[in-house]
């Protein structure tokens, strides 16, 4: 297995003035939920977060598609250094991704790298015996596994009747 080095010149100097580093998630990989709703979260997605202020993910319901979305705790304290950019009192100040802390919730890893998601995220996802995560970058998502055959299958014929 290689080790591959996805920092950019961005990155490599945010890390070079005290700035961690922003996990990267790549793959898909399926695992089973138990009974108690645990879910093993991918080797390939825990090592990443290795050294990070929290052991465990962020997850947050997607806006995007019938899933949920997941980061390490690191990329959540790269978006709060960006919002003190802003000036929070102006009628302006209004940032996208304030909107989706509220929906925010930590989950940490078990001593087997499983976590617990909430049955009210599971719900919206449609997630019930198995989950797949999907890597898409400084994100990751979790899906029903029928639900993102079908998404995908979706995409690809958009892309292919579209002529693109």
């Amino acid at each position: 297995m290689h080790k591959w080095d996805w920092e950019d010149s961005h990155s490599q100097s945010r890390r070079a003035s005290g700035e961690s580093k922003v996990a990267v998630f790549i793959g898909t990989f399926e695992n089973k939920v138990d009974r108690k709703g645990r879910i093993s979260v991918p080797a390939a997605f825990r090592q990443p977060l290795t050294g990070s202020s929290f052991q465990g993910i962020v997850a947050f319901p997607s806006r995007r598609a019938p899933a949920i979305e997941a980061c390490g705790i690191d990329f959540l304290e790269q978006l709060v250094a960006d919002q003190m950019d802003v000036d929070l009192m102006s009628d302006d100040a209004e940032d996208p991704a304030a909107q989706i802390f509220y929906e925010l919730e930590k989950l940490g890893f078990d001593g087997d790298g499983r976590i617990t998601v909430p049955s009210s995220f599971r719900e919206i996802a449609g997630i019930t015996d198995a989950a797949t995560f999907v890597g898409v970058g400084k994100l990751f998502q979790i899906w029903q596994p029928e639900r993102l055959a079908e998404h995908r299958a979706q995409r690809r014929a958009a892309r292919q009747g579209g002529g693109q």
